[in-house]
């Protein structure tokens, strides 16, 4: 029921997990991110352990295909299961599972890989990952890209009701970590929406946490 991305910024480490589903609220349960180490998204009949389990291994040292094979021995039903990651060093590894509904698939790149289930035709992990590739930029709008490509080569089956992109960088919060949870309309121009408006504040946001003493205005009546 979702079709996702994660990747790498080559140029600032930066990384970002980008999704979009017919089922309400996917980038609530299904992104995950690790400042410095990774991006792991879980999906298709979700567990969303898998996620943060597959972070911790890439924390301790291993690459993205050794991490997924741990999460292979611990997770229940795995054969039900999309698993996407994506480590520090820009190699990314997918498990997707015998079980997976539907149209399934996936597809590896450069600091990139993408999947989904119960898609309109096989080819759209491959439009996703060709889109991130051939984009420049920031890792935000490179991530919106493919998304984009993948709705555009046919995405879900059915009609897409939510999605999200999340962002880390340097600091354990996230960069950024948009979501639209539901719409009768298309969630990811919805997302797309918000990270205009959010991507030129980005920056300040951090410096807000860091040292409010040479933060910006807010820009808002009221402050001075």
């Amino acid at each position: 029921m979702t079709f996702s991305i994660v990747a790498r910024c080559a140029e600032t480490g930066m990384f970002g997990v980008g999704i979009s589903s017919s089922s309400p609220a996917v980038a609530a349960r299904c992104a995950f991110a690790r400042a410095g180490v990774g991006a792991v998204a879980t999906q298709n009949i979700t567990d969303p352990r898998l996620g943060p389990l597959a972070l911790s291994h890439m924390q301790r040292g291993l690459g993205a295909e050794a991490a997924i094979e741990e999460v292979r021995k611990f997770g229940r039903n795995i054969e039900y299961r999309q698993v996407l990651a994506i480590g520090a060093d820009g190699s990314a590894f997918v498990h997707s599972g015998e079980e997976a509904l539907g149209i399934f698939g996936h597809a590896i790149g450069n600091d990139v890989a993408a999947g989904g289930n119960l898609l309109d035709n096989a080819g759209i992990p491959a439009a996703m990952v060709s889109a991130f590739e051939q984009s420049e930029g920031h890792l935000g709008d490179r991530i919106l890209t493919a998304l984009c490509a993948g709705r555009d080569a046919g995405g879900e089956a059915g009609p897409i009701h939510s999605a999200g992109i999340l962002l880390v960088d340097k600091q354990s919060w996230p960069y950024a970590e948009l979501r639209c949870d539901w719409t009768e309309g298309c969630p990811i121009d919805d997302v797309s929406a918000a990270w205009n408006v959010y991507k030129p504040q980005a920056d300040d946001y951090v410096t807000r946490a860091l040292d409010p003493t040479v933060a910006p205005s807010y820009g808002v009546p009221g402050d001075e």
